[in-house]
């Protein structure tokens, strides 16, 4: 099984393991974090370290689309 996590159609992120993609959508979508915390993870993980920018992000898994976010501009 492949995950991916897509921004203006290209693949960001994406992994075989089942488990850190999916763990990373929810932190892209703000499921696993809070407030400062939050834009911390956005401002200097996020966009510093994995070149995610505000805007849509898409997941996918084995090539199906499954959920979608907005990344707030921080």
């Amino acid at each position: 099984m492949k995950d991916e996590i897509k921004q203006n159609g290209q693949v960001i992120l994406s992994s075989d393991d089942g488990i850190s993609v999916p763990m990373i959508y929810n932190n892209l979508a703000g499921v696993n974090m809070q407030s400062v915390e939050y834009r911390d993870y956005l401002k200097h993980v996020a966009m510093e370290e994995m070149g995610f920018e505000p805007g849509r992000i898409e997941y996918f898994r084995d090539g199906v689309f499954h959920k979608s976010c907005t990344i707030p501009d921080v």
